[in-house]
């Protein structure tokens, strides 16, 4: 039987400024990530346009992840934002 990584889901995130995300993980493990970096040091068509905070803010939780867009356009390894890494 595969061991599942629950710890890994995503339950909740709050906004906190600029670019950083608080994310909650199933077991209470609390991470602030900072995905600005990732935005500008990779312009992409597809990821550019949540360098307006706006759009950033718009993130949502599914699949135990957060994600950006309507077909997650924008979507990181849950195992990087639980290690409290920063996507460069």
């Amino acid at each position: 039987m595969k061991k599942t990584k629950y710890f890994l889901s995503i339950v909740h995130a709050t906004y906190l400024d600029d670019y950083t995300v608080r994310i909650t993980f199933a077991d209470d493990t609390v991470r602030d990530i900072d995905f600005g970096g990732f935005l500008y040091k990779h312009p992409h068509p597809q990821w550019d346009k949540y360098r307006d905070l706006k759009k950033f803010q718009k993130f949502k939780i599914e699949g135990n992840n957060i994600v950006w867009g309507k077909n997650w356009d924008l979507v990181f390894a849950q195992e990087d934002l639980y290690a409290g890494k920063n996507p460069q």
